[in-house]
């Protein structure tokens, strides 16, 4: 055995490791708890941080009054200027132009005729300016006749490539950050997280796994008409018709979460009078209800526009001082992207 003496300094050393331990350990705690008390860490603390957190707390607090089981757990979130940007133009707009100029090489009437002259031109600030039948007469033209294991392997590829070009980044990368935050929030609360959007269904579904975890079953947007049949090889196949089923905004947004998703949902974001309605619907049911708009001012970090508020109007994205009127009488939300956001996107740094 050896003398005290001679153990003193090992003990001292291994109390010093073990002190060490506990404090990283603490430190790993405090960590972890700070994650937990903050899964919005791009948010600016405020009224609209502040409902996000009261909402999820009242829903899934079994012993409170506002308590909802987690298979009626339902929010659903426009995608374009609410999940991610829509300026210059609309991203399926974009990739859409693309596809007209490719089509054009075999049919030159396409170069005189407006609205595909500009598409074909891929001037996407003239676009954004365009109504939107015009823009639908683009997209329309872009999908028609396309097999939809077609369509979806070609805007897999130009999305895997293509970059807004006044952000100058690649379009998946745009994605908000504090609205990521909130999806995943929701569902680590037993939400569902549904995409309601205006955009086409089959063109959403390509990419919204990968860029807001959700899955392609949980996208509900305008569906274009397919036609069953078969290729020359014998094989079913579906293909895109010039037609759509469901035109899913305005009121369509309502109708698409009834027929696919079949529940109201008890939260819902949108940023223009196209998701007005969804937000209506929403906050008609019972209990707890959240209803949120994301106002673009921002004009240093993204884009500003509405016209509330006297900011720019747009043709993308509008935001009338009339949807803003009703929200403050009603008792929705809204984001101010300058205020409420810490930072915009993932690739820039909080502001402090």
């Amino acid at each position: 055995m050896l003398p005290v003496s001679r153990l003193a300094g090992p003990i001292r050393h291994l109390m010093f490791a073990c002190a060490l331990a506990l404090a990283a350990s603490a430190g790993s705690l405090a960590l972890a708890a700070g994650q937990v008390a903050d899964p919005l860490p791009s948010w600016n603390e405020g009224p609209r941080k502040a409902a996000i957190l009261a909402f999820v707390r009242a829903t899934t607090d079994p012993a409170g009054p506002d308590f909802v089981p987690p298979s009626d757990r339902i929010a659903t979130f426009d995608q374009d200027g609410t999940l991610w940007v829509e300026k210059p133009v609309y991203t399926e707009v974009a990739f859409a132009a693309s596809r007209v100029h490719d089509l054009a090489g075999g049919n030159p009437g396409l170069h005189v005729e407006e609205p595909f002259r500009t598409a074909i031109a891929g001037d996407e600030a003239a676009m954004g300016r365009m109504s939107y039948e015009q823009l639908k007469q683009i997209v329309l033209m872009a999908m028609t006749g396309l097999p939809v294991d077609q369509f979806r392997a070609e805007v897999a590829r130009w999305i895997a490539t293509s970059k807004n070009p006044v952000l100058n980044r690649p379009r998946t990368a745009l994605a908000y950050a504090p609205m990521k935050e909130v999806l995943a929030y929701f569902r680590a609360n037993g939400f569902r997280t549904y995409i309601v959007t205006g955009g086409g269904q089959d063109f959403v579904r390509t990419y919204s796994e990968q860029v807001y975890g959700i899955p392609p079953e949980q996208v509900v947007g305008t569906a274009d008409a397919v036609n069953f049949g078969y290729d020359a090889s014998g094989s079913p196949v579906l293909t895109l018709e010039p037609s759509l089923l469901l035109e899913d905004i305005f009121g369509g947004k309502p109708e698409g979460i009834h027929l696919v998703i079949g529940k109201r949902p008890q939260a819902a974001f949108g940023n223009s009078t196209g998701d007005r309605q969804m937000l209506e619907y929403a906050r008609a049911g019972t209990g707890a209800r959240l209803a949120m708009l994301v106002l673009h001012d921002d004009a240093v970090r993204e884009f500003a526009y509405g016209p509330a508020l006297g900011l720019p109007a747009s043709e993308v994205g509008t935001f009338t001082q009339g949807l803003y009127d009703e929200a403050k009488a009603k008792g929705w939300h809204v984001i101010s992207m300058k205020d409420d956001w810490r930072r915009v996107f993932a690739f820039e740094p909080p502001a402090r």
